[in-house]
């Protein structure tokens, strides 16, 4: 386990999804990554996920979702910049979702470009 519960719990995801599971545990949680969960499961890449605040844990369902990673280092991009790194890290146009850290909060890449504002890169997910 690393220091970036993101990325850690992103790979906890993935690897759950590869090997079958509907549902996984991850017991390091933080703000951040509630706040990643809140937006995959607004775009129904999981189904649902329940914080259990005794154990310090977040059990999540997952739902239509075929890769998810967090994005490191965790470029920093203008408005002009959000097309260059979806190419790279999107499959096609249209199909996926990148998470910005803007000042405003995070947010997906399609709403950061309506609201023409840049931020930091934290993951992406198809």
């Amino acid at each position: 386990m690393s220091q970036d519960t993101v990325a850690d719990a992103l790979n906890m995801i993935k690897n759950a999804k590869k090997s079958g599971k509907e549902n996984v545990e991850i017991k390091k949680i933080s703000n951040l990554l509630i706040e990643v969960l809140k937006i995959m499961k607004q775009q129904e890449a999981i189904k649902k996920y329940k914080i259990n605040s005794k154990k310090k844990s977040v059990e999540v369902g997952i739902g239509k979702l075929s890769e998810c990673r967090a994005i490191k280092p965790r470029f920093t991009v203008k408005k002009e910049q959000i097309e260059k790194y979806q190419r790279r890290y999107l499959p096609a146009r249209n199909i996926g979702t990148m998470i910005i850290s803007t000042n405003k909060g995070l947010m997906t890449h399609e709403e950061a470009l309506t609201e023409g504002t840049g931020g930091c890169l934290v993951a992406y997910f198809y």
